[in-house]
């Protein structure tokens, strides 16, 4: 039995150290969910997206055996309330979808450019990271509230007679495993089927190991650092998460807090979250990996132009996922594996949102060109 007082330690530890292996494998196999997009729409290449598949399909397997095995309980996360604020998912994912794509990068990516020496991602995480604050708590809190979380859908009574369904916002604790399965076995063998996806070991491993540490982050988050009667309060409680619920990784929110935490350092009420390692295991991963193949390089702004699109990046990025409750991998991987009705939501309007940038881009660049 481990002594609460250890606990956050244990939590927050262990969450830099699957962030470092995060941000080293990404850094190493050029794991980009907006590259995925950007290739399939430019190029017509899907093998970046087929990772990115390949680790959502890694997640959803692994989250459901832990919750079938009552190692967590999904139905403790943010994602999966039955009351689905669907007009934010959509409009959050959106406009983070179209910021990633301004920012050459969503939040994972961005942090793992910083790490690597692009002094532009470092200026897309401070605008990033403001945005983020003021939609949590400050101005931008109140459009978000009171314009966008109002318009609400109630899944649980939509599913109510079908029990089966009740797994899209949170499959109970011994439910049948057949959905989780099949959709992983769906999923698994569309990305394998491609032989040029088979005979790229790189994208493989990246997506196996990126897939396994957000089932990791589960299992530190949600049963590692969790007491179901705290000895201070005698209540249930999750160690060292900014949302005082089970998370595994995101990097939106988590970025505003960690600059809150950079400011308020000597605040004694200030403590490391889960979020926070796993922005820093974020950046030293990168930063270690790309030092050891000499690929760090410092990078910055070719043009007065290229500033504006990477802080309106920023921005949008920052807004658009705390609304949508997560980014590329905070929805698109983490919501995605506990089967949340708004995941997807949320997933495929980033993706829309990205398209609609891209698409934009070209015309803006057919326009100059004519």
């Amino acid at each position: 039995m481990i002594d609460a007082a250890h606990i956050p330690n244990l939590v927050t530890g262990l969450a830099f150290a699957l962030a470092f292996v995060f941000g080293a494998v990404a850094q190493r196999v050029n794991f980009c969910t907006m590259g995925a997009i950007s290739d399939i729409v430019n190029i017509g290449d899907w093998g970046r997206m087929r990772m990115w598949m390949l680790a959502i399909t890694v997640a959803i397997l692994g989250t459901a055996l832990l919750q079938a095995a009552g190692q967590i309980d999904t139905a403790k996360t943010y994602y999966t309330g039955a009351s689905v604020p669907w007009l934010s998912h959509i409009v959050g994912g959106m406009l983070f979808g179209f910021g990633m794509t301004l920012a050459s990068g969503c939040g994972s990516k961005t942090l793992i450019r910083a790490g690597a020496g692009n002094l532009k991602s470092l200026i897309v995480l401070v605008f990033l990271g403001i945005s983020a604050y003021m939609t949590l708590k400050g101005v931008f809190a109140l459009w978000r509230v009171n314009g966008l979380d109002v318009f609400r859908w109630n899944v649980k009574a939509v599913t109510s007679d079908l029990p089966a369904l009740g797994m899209t916002f949170g499959f109970p604790r011994g439910i049948r495993l057949w959905l989780p399965l099949l959709m992983t076995a769906l999923l698994a063998f569309w990305v394998f089927s491609n032989r040029e996806f088979r005979r790229t070991p790189a994208f493989i491993v990246g997506g196996l190991v990126i897939g396994a540490v957000v089932v990791a982050g589960w299992y530190v988050s949600g049963h590692l650092g969790y007491l179901a009667e705290d000895p201070n309060t005698l209540e249930a409680k999750f160690y060292a998460t900014d949302s005082g619920r089970m998370e595994s990784f995101s990097f939106v929110a988590p970025v505003a807090y960690t600059l809150e935490q950079l400011l308020l350092w000597t605040d004694q009420s200030r403590v490391i979250t889960f979020g926070i390692a796993a922005v820093l295991g974020m950046l030293a991963g990168s930063a270690a990996m790309a030092i050891v193949t000499g690929s760090f390089r410092w990078e910055g702004f070719g043009s007065v132009e290229d500033v504006a699109n990477h802080v309106v990046g920023g921005i949008l990025m920052g807004f658009g996922g705390v609304t949508a409750l997560g980014c590329t991998i905070g929805q698109g991987i983490t919501g995605v594996s506990t089967l949340a009705v708004g995941s997807f939501l949320a997933l495929a309007s980033i993706i829309a949102g990205s398209v609609i940038a891209l698409k934009y881009q070209g015309w803006r660049v057919e326009r100059s060109m004519g």
